[in-house]
């Protein structure tokens, strides 16, 4: 006796979804895994030295470009960023230090401790936008599926502040491309759960390391959206990047008032 249409479909549909791949989710291990690659990429076994540039829009307020130099240690967890452009802006600068960050005015000649949050140079961009990648050692992952963006196929994580770990901002969202481990887009959060800030990241670029026997990734730009003060955005352009060893007296105070001597 011939089967019915209804067993027939049921039977085809079966068939379509034990065919169809489905995207597994992420465990603990694999998303703590995927920070640490994240990490490691962006890290150096040596110094880092960076040409920077800082476009910044502001709602009723022209356009301002600002250029930098960006000085890292990734072995003590160190990092300096020295203004060089405008001329208003020479010689200003910050300086993490024992997981401290200082600002330097040389117009007043006066060090001012700062927080996380601080905006660099008044701009959208913070501290963690220079420094070192250090996702996992900051936070713990929960995995929220596996999307698209654009034509990119991304793992979608939330990320939440460890305890007693002093963070720009406590919740973060990632979306991280499949095929290379590249953060894409990346959203920051209050407490409260308001969104702060929106970061793209559409291109990446990678330099051989001597000190590290690797290769070191970059984001050649990275998009920064304002999502309280919305008419702002700040881009950041990494226009080179060099691993050669640094002056050994580099992140100290006095180094950088004698460049604004």
């Amino acid at each position: 006796m011939p089967m019915t249409v209804q067993p027939l479909l049921c039977a085809a549909l079966a068939a379509v979804f034990l065919a169809a791949p489905t995207a597994l989710a992420l465990d603990a291990a694999e998303m703590k895994k995927l920070l640490e690659v994240i990490d490691d990429r962006q890290r150096n076994g040596g110094d880092y030295k960076s040409l920077v540039y800082l476009e910044q829009k502001e709602k009723d307020k022209a356009d301002t470009v600002r250029e930098a130099l960006v000085y890292r240690r990734d072995a003590d967890d160190k990092l300096m960023i020295l203004f060089s452009k405008p001329k208003g802006e020479a010689g200003k600068g910050y300086l993490r230090l024992d997981k401290n960050l200082w600002s330097y005015d040389p117009n007043v000649g006066k060090w001012e401790r700062r927080t996380e949050r601080e905006r660099i140079a008044g701009t959208d961009s913070r501290r963690a936008d220079f420094d070192e990648s250090r996702l996992a050692e900051e936070y713990e992952p929960t995995f929220e599926g596996e999307e698209a963006l654009g034509k990119f196929k991304v793992h979608k994580l939330s990320l939440q502040a460890r305890a007693g770990i002093d963070v720009a901002y406590p919740i973060i969202k990632l979306w991280v491309d499949t095929a290379t481990s590249n953060i894409l887009k990346r959203q920051e959060f209050a407490l409260s759960g308001r969104l702060m800030r929106t970061l793209y990241y559409p291109k990446w670029q990678k330099v051989f390391s001597e000190s590290k026997g690797a290769e070191v990734w970059y984001p050649q730009e990275i998009r920064i959206y304002d999502e309280v003060e919305k008419a702002n955005s700040t881009v950041i352009l990494i226009k080179s990047v060099d691993l050669r060893a640094l002056e050994a007296n580099i992140f100290t105070k006095a180094w950088l008032e004698s460049k604004s001597r």
